[in-house]
């Protein structure tokens, strides 16, 4: 407790030393265990440093060519529909073994119980069920990890780390099949005994298949059968191949943009004892920019996966150019340009929070925003900066709400509209930066530590907004 007694220069020192270390933690961990299996690789090691030291990213970076050639068999007639869910599915299998190893037995149970719960129970029950076991299964893990984190101290198998950050996925999957089930829009493969076994493999498939194992989008049921039965009729080539190589140097451009944030942070370190409110809050608002920018390049990989697999077709435009952005968490410059927090959290992450939206916000009687926040917190793990972070992210779309009610209508003239959106594009961006950091710091002792930072008083005044309005 006398680290958290000191005077408030040192607390800004030390805030940039941890935040520091968790730079360089992020930017460079895994490396060693991943380098054991590809020491004599001269294309893996030049793809791991493209990656930045993140497993996930250099999986799904492998992961389009399995993805490409699929497409590719299909598009040729090499594949009936079967057998395409037959090629997902192990995929899926193959996959989460290979990088998960034992800890792939989390996703297989998830899997394996939903198809029990949809035997057993009747479709009206079968959401709660779902959601209940999965969100419990996944928890559990959960703990697990902050029990080897906080009491132990140990750092968990990186492996570990992986199959968790699938099963997050797997139970935005399970969820929506079962509320599909449950709104009588999808009819359980076991209801009718005269089905094709086709469907049965449908659904399994769609749990488990390969494009969707590590990463985003969230794609529906509807969408991921459609988009397998149609591959034969996909666009020309010419187009497919177009838009892969576009969203691959979007990913390109995402990762590098890194580098100059990183040295960029390393150059603000020499000044730390400085006690400059400016570069107190410039400095948190880059560590963020370089945070965002490991989940856009993360997303947009993932995008790359979807696409490559012919998955991604969202249908045509008015210009009638074939449009690839059905499966897409967002763009980055469209979110980064939000002028108000609730805009914000609308186009973060996108597919997650139309799933929050439907599971928790659009069924919660009181409350349902902070409900909303709340369950995204459980369901990012609960970790004390998570629930700091997702409570100060409900309170600034509150008070954004209020914000906007009580000054649109005094907004009668063009410079008073181009004020309002500048200073709340500013206020937007420096308290998401508290957001970021908050959550991927996790730990209590560094929130207590990033609150010793001038930038958390725009959060703050957030909740003055609510009081006040």
């Amino acid at each position: 407790m006398s680290d958290y007694l000191c005077t408030p220069g040192i607390q800004k020192d030390k805030i940039k030393d941890k935040l520091a270390i968790h730079i360089y933690h992020i930017s460079f961990t895994h490396t060693h265990h991943l380098r054991s299996y590809h020491k004599s690789s001269l294309v893996m090691d030049l793809v791991w440093v493209f990656c930045g030291g993140s497993l996930q990213l250099f999986y799904q970076f492998l992961n389009i060519s399995f993805a490409f050639l699929f497409c590719c068999l299909a598009r040729q007639g090499h594949l009936s529909i079967i057998n395409r869910y037959i090629y997902l599915t192990l995929g899926g299998f193959i996959l989460a073994i290979v990088t998960m190893g034992p800890y792939s037995l989390l996703l297989f149970f998830s899997a394996v119980l939903l198809l029990l719960l949809i035997h057993c129970l009747h479709p009206v029950h079968i959401h709660q069920w779902t959601l209940g076991l999965q969100m419990c299964w996944q928890t559990c893990w959960h703990l697990y990890i902050q029990y080897q984190l906080y009491w132990l101290q140990e750092t968990p198998d990186s492996r570990l780390l992986l199959a968790i950050s699938a099963l997050m996925l797997m139970t935005q999957r399970v969820s929506s099949l079962s509320l599909d089930l449950q709104e009588g829009t999808l009819t359980s493969p076991f209801q009718n005994k005269s089905q094709d076994q086709s469907v049965l493999i449908s659904f399994l498939s769609y749990l488990l298949y390969f494009p969707a194992l590590l990463g985003g989008p969230l794609c529906s049921f509807k969408t991921f059968v459609e988009s397998v039965r149609q591959m034969s009729v996909t666009p020309p080539f010419a187009s497919y191949l177009a838009n892969l190589t576009l969203k691959i140097l979007q990913v390109v451009v995402l990762v590098w943009i890194k580098y100059p944030l990183k040295e960029l942070l390393t150059s603000l370190l020499t000044f730390r004892n400085s006690t400059y409110v400016c570069q107190d809050i410039l400095w948190i608002w880059i560590l963020s920019l370089l945070l965002k920018m490991n989940y856009y390049a993360h997303w947009k990989i993932s995008e790359c996966v979807n696409s490559a697999a012919g998955i991604g077709l969202h249908g045509y435009g008015h210009s009638g150019r074939t449009s690839w952005d059905g499966l897409s968490d967002g763009s980055p410059w469209v979110t980064e340009t939000s002028s108000r927090p609730s805009v914000f959290a609308r186009q973060w992450n996108r597919t997650t929070a139309a799933w929050l939206r439907r599971m928790v916000f659009k069924r919660s009687n009181k409350s349902p925003l902070f409900m909303t926040f709340g369950f995204s917190a459980w369901w990012h793990g609960l970790h004390p900066g998570q629930i700091f972070g997702f409570l100060i992210w409900a309170f600034t779309v509150q008070g954004d709400y209020k914000l906007h009610h009580f000054l649109h209508p005094k907004l009668t003239s063009l410079w008073r509209k181009w004020l309002y959106v500048c200073l709340n594009w500013a206020f937007t961006q420096l308290t998401i930066s508290c957001v970021v950091v908050c959550v991927e710091l996790q730990s209590l002792a560094s929130v207590k530590l990033l609150w010793s930072s001038y930038i958390t008083v725009f959060p703050l005044l957030s909740i003055l907004m609510i009081l006040i309005l």
